[in-house]
């Protein structure tokens, strides 16, 4: 019985996944070293660090999974464990470093392919062409070759300085329109605050009309009863319900001489 299944079957089941995934890696080095073409060969590498990175996030599990069951294990288990673990991580390492020497060199062919090109057949086509020439052909050659590349630096020192002018407006302008973005966002602070400042003006102006509005009616009703007691007075002057109002003088009576002329 494997001794990682009585410990826990889930251990039991990451050791097979890691096993697998260590098999496969080993065929697909194998693989690899038959492969002659660059672009199959980073195709597999690609496949080949999928796989590591699968298989570090196992023996992550697996860790988590052992400190689970260090409390129920004794140090004898737990030993055995952690040799596990460790010997999972020393051949994850080992296929580490082999794909990093693949890479390496995988890296330097495409250096080479790059750099090398059709350069032997242009070769032999410049060393023929160089000793059926002259000395003054070949300085008016070298001479004219010389014109080309100042014309080239000429022409790339051109763009370099366009792209460097262009940058410079760009910058400019970018400048420009946060200045005014600024000047905006101040314009749209001082409306915010005047529209505040004009609300509660209107607010206390309502206010005011609305006390003036029951002061006028409030006298209005003050002028109206007071003009229909004066009414009521002129035309009952003997009705002693009414009282007089401040001010106003009783209507007169009639009044009887006490001496009368002869």
């Amino acid at each position: 019985m494997d001794p990682l299944a009585a410990v826990s079957e889930e251990l039991a089941e990451i050791d097979g996944q890691v096993a697998d995934i260590f098999r496969a890696l080993s065929n697909g080095f194998q693989k690899l070293e038959k492969i002659k073409d660059v672009n199959r060969q980073s195709r597999q590498l690609e496949e080949l660090t999928d796989k590591m990175r699968e298989c570090k996030r196992l023996i992550k599990e697996f860790d988590r999974e052992v400190r689970e069951t260090e409390r129920r294990t004794d140090a004898n288990t737990h030993k055995m464990l952690n040799e596990k673990k460790q010997s999972m991580i020393k051949e994850l390492n080992s296929y580490v470093a082999l794909k990093k020497q693949h890479q390496s060199n995988l890296e330097n062919n495409k250096r080479v392919d790059l750099f090398d090109g059709p350069s032997e057949g242009f070769g032999e086509e410049n060393v023929l062409l160089a000793s059926s020439m002259t000395n003054q052909q070949l300085m008016d050659s070298g001479n004219h070759m010389m014109d080309e590349t100042d014309q080239a630096i000429d022409r790339a020192k051109k763009v370099v300085q366009d792209t460097v002018d262009v940058g410079t407006e760009t910058a400019a302008a970018l400048k420009a329109q946060t200045e005014q973005m600024s000047r905006i966002v101040n314009e749209l602070d001082s409306i915010h605050f005047s529209i505040k400042k004009a609300s509660k003006l209107v607010k206390e102006i309502g206010r005011q009309v609305a006390t003036d509005k029951c002061i006028m009616a409030l006298l209005f009703l003050i002028v109206i009863g007071v003009i229909a007691i004066i009414i009521v007075k002129l035309v009952n002057p003997n009705n002693k319900d009414i009282r007089d109002i401040p001010g106003l003088a009783p209507p007169a009576m009639n009044r009887r001489l006490l001496w009368t002329p002869n």
